[in-house]
C-alpha cells in the first residue's frame, strides 16, 4: 500500500493541523510495515516541529512552495509529486486530486461553517473552496472526533459510510513527562508559584477573556497564591484580549510561544489545565494535559466531553462564573484533582499516535 500525504502545512506557520501532520506522518511511517507513505510535495526529511516556521530550511522550503502552487494548476506536476501512490491524502493547500488515485482527506473541525465569526474572511473562503473541490468529492474521509464526523455529515450531507472517526494522538513526551522535567521548565520560565495553565494561540475561539474574567472572580487570597499562565503565540483579532493579558493584571503571566520541547514539562508543572474553548475539533492541548497527568477544566461543548470522558470538569464556556466555580472546585480539593488526573491519564491511553496510525492504515487499505 502506497499513500501520498500532503505535508505542505509543515512548511508554513500553523498550529493544530501542523501538529497533526507532523506526528501522524511519523507514526504512519513507523507502523506501516510494508506500506509506504511519502510527504507531498517531495517532503521527505523533516526537522524538529515548530509552529512558527517551516520544519525545513528556507533553501528546501521555497522550491516546494513554488511546486505546490504550480501543481494546484498543473495535473502532471501533482502526479509527479505524488509518485506511485494509490491514495492521495490532502489538506486545504491542495485544490485538486490526482487522476488514477483515490482521494482522501482529514476533517479537523467545522468552525468555518458553525462559528464563522471566529475566522478571517480568507480562512472561510479557503475552507469552503476545499470542501467544494475536495471534501465533497473525496472517496473517503477521516474525522478526528465523532463530534466532527457528525457535524460534517450534517453540514455537507455526507453518507455515514464515507467518513470514519479516528482520534488524533498525543506525543509520547507528554506521557513520559517527569517531575524533574517539570521543575526544569518551571525554573527556566521563572514560575515560582502554583499555576493554572492555558496553552494555545490567543484568538477569539479560545475564549480567553472569559477565562481571565473567571480568574479575577476568584478570591484575592487565591489569586495571590496561584497564577494564571498563558502559553502560545498571538493570533488574529486578539488585540483586546492581548492587551488584557499583557496589562500587568496581578497573577496573570504571558509566556508567548513556548518551544515544543518544553511544553510537556510546562504542562506537567501545572496545578490545573484550563481550556474553555468555544469549539474544538479534537483539542490537542486538553489531550496532552491528560497524558501528562494534569487535572483538566474544559468546555461542555463540541468534542471536548467526548475527548475527556469522565476525566474533565466540564463547564459552560460562556459563563465566567461557571468557569470560576470549576476552577475553585479543583483548586480547593486535592482529592478531586487526583481523581481527575488519574481518570485523564487512563483516558489519554486511547490517544496514542500508534493507535491512530494503525487505524489510519486500515482506513487506507479499502482503497488498495
Amino acid at each position: 500500500m502506497r499513500v501520498s500525504v500532503d505535508a505542505s502545512p509543515l512548511l508554513l506557520r500553523s498550529a493544530g493541523v501542523k501538529n497533526y501532520l507532523y506526528h501522524w506522518i511519523r507514526a504512519l511511517q513507523q507502523t506501516g510495515g510494508e506500506n509506504r507513505v511519502n510527504g507531498y510535495p517531495f517532503i521527505d526529511r523533516i526537522g524538529d516541529l515548530t509552529h512558527e516556521t517551516s520544519v525545513m530550511s528556507f533553501a528546501r522550503t521555497a522550491p516546494r512552495i513554488v511546486w505546490l502552487l504550480a501543481a494546484n494548476r498543473i495535473g502532471p506536476a501533482r502526479k509527479l509529486a505524488a509518485g506511485d501512490a494509490q491514495v492521495f491524502h490532502v489538506t486545504n493547500q491542495v485544490h485538486n486530486g490526482v487522476a488514477g488515485m483515490a482521494l482522501t482527506a482529514t476533517v479537523h473541525d467545522m468552525t468555518s461553517w458553525l462559528t464563522p465569526e471566529f475566522h478571517t474572511e480568507a480562512n472561510i473562503v479557503a475552507d469552503r473552496r476545499f470542501a467544494e473541490r475536495i471534501l465533497t468529492k473525496a472517496d473517503g474521509l477521516i474525522a478526528v472526533s465523532e463530534n466532527s464526523r457528525q457535524d460534517a455529515m450534517r453540514v455537507w450531507n455526507l453518507k455515514p459510510e464515507k467518513i470514519v472517526t479516528i482520534h488524533s494522538g498525543v506525543p509520547t513526551a507528554y506521557f513520559d513527562a517527569s517531575a524533574g522535567e517539570a521543575e526544569r521548565v518551571r525554573e527556566a520560565l521563572g514560575l515560582k508559584k502554583p499555576f493554572i495553565l492555558h496553552v494555545g494561540t490567543v484568538e477569539p475561539r479560545k475564549n480567553l477573556d472569559a477565562l481571565l474574567d473567571a480568574y479575577l472572580l476568584l478570591p484575592e487570597s487565591v489569586r495571590g497564591e496561584i497564577e494564571l499562565v498563558f502559553a502560545g503565540p498571538m493570533g488574529w483579532a486578539a488585540s483586546t484580549t492581548s492587551k488584557r493579558i499583557l496589562s500587568g493584571l496581578p497573577g496573570v503571566r504571558y509566556l508567548g510561544y513556548v518551544p515544543e520541547r518544553d511544553l510537556p514539562g510546562l504542562t506537567k508543572a501545572a496545578m490545573v489545565f484550563a481550556y474553555p474553548s468555544l469549539y474544538e475539533g479534537f483539542g490537542f492541548p486538553v489531550a496532552q494535559a491528560m497524558a501528562a497527568g494534569v487535572p483538566v477544566l474544559t468546555s461542555n461543548n463540541s468534542c471536548l466531553p467526548e475527548i475527556t470522558g469522565d476525566a474533565g470538569v466540564h463547564v459552560d464556556p460562556r459563563s465566567p462564573s461557571a468557569i470560576r466555580d470549576g476552577l475553585d472546585r479543583l483548586i480547593s480539593s486535592g482529592s478531586l484533582r487526583a481523581e481527575n488526573a488519574a481518570n485523564g491519564l487512563a483516558k489519554a491511553q486511547e490517544y496514542r499516535w500508534e493507535r491512530c496510525a494503525q487505524a489510519s492504515w486500515r482506513f487506507f487499505q479499502q482503497f488498495a
